[in-house]
């Protein structure tokens, strides 16, 4: 099924984008530490058995891959993969995460966080950079999701328990500042256990509105509360293991898990022996685009903080723009839109210059251009033009050659906004809501 998602439309070329579709994932620690300090009690040579890997995740072809502990060995991988989007490689031990991303979609926005607290009392998880990564993933025109790999800290002394839980809080505060209003994705290794002492999974997952997908689609909801540890390869998808698959919708975007396993037996050597000593995990999903707002594109740099009025415009019943406002002289200062209600959303700074655009009653606002340009370094937002259901006009900033226009879908409207801002508009995208 498909219909006009309301994106950019490059040299007026109109684009048509699925409202609904699947995609499945795995998330595999590939155990690629240096073998003269882990060899993680793993047969054969680490160079053969990460050549394998990658053959293996090019044949079976998952949505989107995070791997942890992608250190030395990250060449061998890639070399027989054929992701079309795959991470650069942040380095061997000591300089890299050894997290890294191969996905059959692209993504905006990809950044990597390192730990604030570390630990080695059990392990050497200071020696590397540690952390999570974090990247907005795009399944089509209009529909994103926010991606999550992480790898906390290892071991179970108290200080280790202490950092780990200290790297999963680290995550909440992250996805509550950087993915509000998002669909999103959360999964590695955690070290983490229900049945540990100390362990804050539920915690974590109360304070950012994720599920855990097995205890959904496999534990029929209910955490474990009895340690079932799992052979490798795995033998059933009943017991518990540090690697775990977490996610919640949005109103932009509805996400449901529809499969959850271990994928043990399809990650294995030629004579049977397993090719690291974590067990692969594996998650289907299918989603829906929105049916109250949707968004636009985004369009603009990666500078900035993340701001998005979806929080504020899912408790209104059929939201309506009233009032226009940009600000703009040699770049795109700011936007702001005030709706029928009363309530404003403004983004960006307090520079340029201020237009402002009334609407009339059964007026809204349809489309938009964008154009973007570099300012020190950075990508931004150099123009808007408005366009109205009347077609009126208005507009701010100043046009570049590197421009997009947005659409809202037929009998929708555009009325509020998410992306990133500042001093100046950095990144955009647009809401809409039917009217």
């Amino acid at each position: 099924m498909i219909a006009n998602s309301g994106v950019a439309l490059l040299l007026g070329t109109p684009v048509v984008a699925t409202i609904g579709g699947t995609f499945n994932v795995l998330s595999m620690n590939v155990a690629g530490l240096p073998a003269f300090l882990n060899d993680n009690s793993v047969p054969g040579e680490k160079t053969t058995n990460s050549e394998l890997i990658g053959s293996k995740f090019a044949e079976l072809g998952y949505d989107l891959i995070h791997t942890q502990e992608d250190f030395n060995y990250h060449a061998y991988i890639y070399k027989n993969d054929t992701h079309s989007h795959r991470t650069a490689t942040s380095g061997g031990v000591p300089f890299g995460s050894g997290l890294n991303t191969l996905a059959n979609y692209d993504w905006v926005g990809f950044t990597r966080v390192k730990w604030d607290e570390c630990s080695d009392a059990s392990e050497f998880d200071c020696l590397t950079p540690k952390g999570f990564t974090f990247m907005r993933l795009k399944l089509s025109d209009g529909a994103y999701i926010d991606a999550y790999n992480v790898h906390t800290d290892a071991g179970t002394e108290g200080d280790d328990i202490t950092a780990r839980a200290s790297n999963l809080q680290q995550v909440a505060d992250y996805i509550n500042a950087w993915s509000t209003g998002n669909a999103v994705v959360v999964f590695g290794d955690t070290n983490s256990r229900y049945t540990r002492v100390g362990d804050i999974i539920p915690d974590f997952l109360s304070q950012t509105g994720l599920t855990d997908a097995q205890v959904e689609l496999i534990l029929g909801g209910v955490v474990p509360t009895e340690e079932i540890l799992c052979s490798n390869p795995s033998t059933t998808d009943e017991c518990e293991t540090v690697d775990k698959i977490f996610y919640r919708g949005s109103p932009l975007l509805g996400l449901a898990a529809t499969y959850w396993a271990y994928e043990s037996e399809k990650f294995l050597q030629p004579d049977g022996d397993v090719l690291s000593d974590h067990n692969p995990i594996t998650a289907n999903f299918t989603w829906i685009a929105g049916t109250s707002l949707r968004q636009s594109d985004f369009w603009g740099g990666s500078e900035g903080n993340w701001f998005s009025d979806l929080p504020a415009l899912s408790a209104k019943v059929a939201p309506k723009a009233s009032v226009l406002t940009f600000r703009g002289a040699s770049r795109l200062d700011s936007v702001a839109i005030t709706l029928t209600d009363g309530t404003t959303f403004t983004h960006g700074g307090t520079g340029g210059s201020a237009s402002t655009l009334s609407l009339g009653t059964g007026e809204t606002w349809v489309s938009a251009q964008l154009c973007r340009g570099q300012k020190s370094g950075n990508t931004r937002n150099f123009y808007i033009r408005a366009t109205t259901s009347a077609g009126r006009t208005l507009e701010a900033g100043t046009a570049t050659s590197d421009c997009a226009a947005f659409d809202a879908p037929n009998g929708w409207a555009i009325v509020g906004f998410l992306g990133q801002d500042g001093s100046e508009m950095d990144q955009l995208a647009f809401v809409y809501a039917p009217q």
